[in-house]
């Protein structure tokens, strides 16, 4: 269930990158972010109301609500990191998040086998490799900002994640939807009013950014969901690969050109996966 969880947020998230291509040209940073959190919310606040009463620790909500804080900061991250990165710098550092979930993992606990350590390394490896084939804008001159936002983007995921799945570890996974993301719209809306950054997407886009808020409230749901099934970490690990399912899709329906030795790659990431799923 955790494999299928992670692949359903990783298809997700590919194609919402997909749509962050058509809308990062005519929508600012916070107004694309802003618009996406409300149409989420929208989406899920109906799930969340009516299993709002289902059993759940004390402390699931707060840390639901935590998460969203969490998610909401990494959001920002993300999406400034490959406003002012090239694909091939930002998604590789984005995309090694998961190794913060599974030496999480290991430090709570969770026994995690050499082999399976392997295959999140080759899935790693091999998102940050399709990733760059993705890539066509020429270097940056000054990579550090872009380094340092992608950190702290892959940063804010990981410990998303993990407070997420700590708090649906204790139930309520479908009252913690709506929670989780009016916390993270909050924070967002918060810093942008600390920057006077202006929050208002162009009507034209507002169709793409409602697809954009569904795909992106389906995501964070099945990954922070992972918390209530056994090795919540591999969901983790899976949704990672959204860079790499961006890229493939690119180059299956946009025919963006990709190598021979870049679908082995992709091979390569998948049979990581078919192996953490045996």
């Amino acid at each position: 269930m955790a494999i299928l969880l992670g692949l359903t947020a990783a298809l997700a998230w590919g194609i919402h990158d997909l749509c962050v291509r058509q809308v990062s040209q005519g929508t600012g940073i916070f107004a694309s972010i802003v618009a996406v959190l409300i149409f989420g919310t929208l989406l899920v606040t109906p799930m969340s109301l009516w299993a709002w009463d289902a059993p759940r620790g004390p402390n699931a909500l707060p840390l639901g609500l935590a998460s969203g804080v969490l998610f909401g900061l990494a959001a920002i991250a993300h999406y400034k990191a490959f406003s002012i990165g090239p694909v091939r710098l930002v998604a590789p550092i984005i995309g090694a998040y998961p190794a913060l979930s599974v030496g999480w993992a290991v430090y709570t606990g969770t026994p995690v086998s050499a082999l399976q350590l392997l295959a999140v390394g080759i899935i790693i490896a091999g998102v940050g490799y399709v990733a760059r084939a993705g890539d066509n804008e020429a270097a940056r001159t000054h990579p550090g900002p872009a380094i340092l936002w992608s950190i702290l983007a892959g940063t804010g995921f990981a410990a998303t994640f993990a407070v997420g799945q700590a708090a649906t570890a204790e139930g309520g996974e479908l009252a913690l939807l709506a929670p989780t993301r009016i916390a993270a719209l909050i924070v967002v809306l918060a810093i942008a009013a600390m920057g006077r950054v202006p929050i208002l997407p162009g009507w034209t886009q507002i169709r793409i950014l409602a697809a954009m808020g569904a795909l992106d409230a389906l995501a964070l749901g099945a990954v922070i969901s992972a918390g209530g099934v056994s090795n919540p970490e591999l969901a983790s690990v899976l949704a990672a690969t959204f860079g790499l399912i961006t890229v493939v899709l690119a180059a299956l329906f946009l025919r963006e050109p990709m190598m021979r030795r870049h679908w082995t790659a992709v091979a390569l990431v998948f049979a990581a996966i078919a192996y953490l799923a045996t």
